[in-house]
């Protein structure tokens, strides 16, 4: 009869062992297009909250509007429910045109509500100024036009704002119920590194 050294069952034990730490470090890795990766690569320092203020103005009338429509409503609703406008709006320090631009509000909104003035917002905010020059903020979300603080999340961003997160507050600043142009403040308050 064969005599088994005594560190076989050993050797055995650990090499089950490694084995299954083996699949289970391979298992969380590999999908062929997923890796782990440490954010300092990316240059991405320590996160920040950052403040800003702008007014975007609505435009719908006038030589060169900055909120067209592009898709009318299909129905005769008196939210007019499935309107959809694109929009290339200012967005300035003050509340006046004349105020300085900072950007744009690029995007679309739609009327998405049939009971009230509820607009679903997708907009870039495309900064202009300083060293925000080409960075943007997401924001998507729902508008309840006839709030007095409307909440909308801020959803990503790019440039100085990559993993952007946060909220925007909006409140209505004034709005002319014959042409529907409409000067709305923003308070964005954004997560970024």
């Amino acid at each position: 009869m064969a005599r088994v050294p005594i560190f076989a069952p050993k050797f055995i034990i650990l090499s089950l062992i490694f084995s299954f730490a083996t699949i289970s470090v391979n298992g969380d890795q590999d999908h062929g297009f997923v890796r782990s990766m440490d954010r300092k690569l990316l240059g991405l320092k320590k996160e920040k909250l950052s403040h800003f203020k702008v007014y975007w103005h609505d435009i719908l009338t006038g030589p060169n509007p900055s909120s067209i429509q592009v898709v009318p409503p299909m129905n005769t609703s008196v939210t007019a429910f499935g309107l959809v406008r694109m929009i290339d709006n200012p967005l300035t320090l003050g509340p006046e045109m004349s105020s300085k631009m900072v950007g744009k509000a690029q995007g679309f909104y739609a009327q998405a509500s049939q009971q009230d003035l509820g607009l679903l917002m997708a907009m870039n905010f495309a900064f202009i100024e300083g060293k925000y020059n080409g960075s943007t903020v997401t924001v998507l979300g729902r508008n309840q036009v006839f709030s007095a603080v409307r909440e909308m999340p801020v959803i990503g961003g790019s440039g100085l704002f990559r993993f952007a997160r946060g909220y925007v507050q909006a409140r209505t600043h004034k709005v002319d119920l014959i042409t529907g142009d409409a000067t709305v403040e923003y308070n964005v308050y954004v997560f970024h590194y």
